[in-house]
This record gives C-alpha cells, structure tokens and sequence, in this order.
C-alpha cells in the first residue's frame, strides 16, 4: 500500500529580536485557543484528533491535576482559521462534561528542549486510516533516518489520520 506522500514539516523557531519576537507571539495567540472542562479520560493526543478536524494543530497541552475535572489546554493552530472553527466545540460533551472553548490571552512558549526535540519533529497529514502506524515509520526511516518517536492520531471513525514524527538526527542543515 502506497503511502501519501504530501507532507507538512513544523520546524523549531528561530530566535528573532524583540520586536519581531513580540509580534511572533501576538500571531502565536490568535492562533491558540484555550479550553476547559477536559474530562480525565482525554489525552493531549484525543484532544489534538478532536481538533485536528477544525485545522492542522501544531500543539496541544493539557494542564492541571490529571485526576481533577479542572484540567485545561491549549490548542495552537497551524493559523487563525483553525483556532476561530474550533471556538464552535464548545458546550460539546466530552465524556461526562461540555467543554468550554475560548480565545487564549497566551501562548505556548516551548523550552530549549522542546525547540531542538522540533526541529527534528514532523507533522504528517492526511494519512489513510487503513495506514498501519509501523507503515508510517518504515516510511520515515527509509526516507529520513531513524525514527525516536512516533504518534499516530486518529481512530475509525474520523479521516484522515495524522502522525508527529521525531527523527533522531535533525531535519535542519547545519
């Protein structure tokens, strides 16, 4: 089975100085939404698949005690279309509680780690759901190198799926 090969790659962000560092993350935030009332069952991995069908999600973080029904995310959204769809989910019943889905007043800053573990992440969409996920990482190491971590999201009933693939050596050049 062939596998689709359109590809979207999110790289770590560059340091900028502070005028374009401000506005980076002014359009960082209109991208973000923020949302409430996430039931202990979700993941940040169910919760990206949820939103994933409003625009490509870039990150997803789920906080809070993971045992309390006060846990919150954040959603950042490839752009400002995605993070305005999704604002229509709220009041939707995830498991035993309707969410509350809002514009964020933030958004997600990553570590250092976090950056270098980006660089070398790929975000892959519009993977068939009959696409086994050892499939997807034969793909990838084949075609990149060895693979360090995968996540395949998706289930049955929504199509199609998507992956965040980490490569062990990075995507940037040198």
């Amino acid at each position: 089975m062939a596998l689709n090969r359109k590809c979207t790659c999110y790289y770590g962000r560059r340091r900028v100085n502070g005028k374009s560092f401000k506005a980076q993350r002014e359009e960082s935030v209109r991208r973000t939404v923020y949302v409430s009332d996430i039931d202990q069952q979700f993941t940040e991995e169910r919760l990206a698949a949820l939103f994933s069908s409003y625009g490509h999600v870039v990150d997803c973080r789920i906080c809070g005690d993971p045992h309390s029904v006060l846990r919150f995310a954040i959603l950042e959204f490839a752009d400002e279309y995605g993070a305005r769809a999704a604002l229509s989910l709220g009041g939707t019943m995830l498991g035993f509680y309707p969410v509350k889905v809002l514009p964020s007043n933030t958004a997600i800053l990553p570590s250092e780690d976090e950056r270098e573990m980006c660089a070398r992440t790929i975000y892959w969409t519009n993977i068939d759901k009959k696409i086994a996920q050892a499939d997807v990482k034969n793909f990838f190491e084949t075609s990149c190198g060895e693979v360090s971590r995968l996540r395949l999201l998706g289930d049955n009933v929504h199509s199609p799926h998507i992956a965040f693939v980490e490569i062990v050596m990075s995507l940037r050049s040198p």
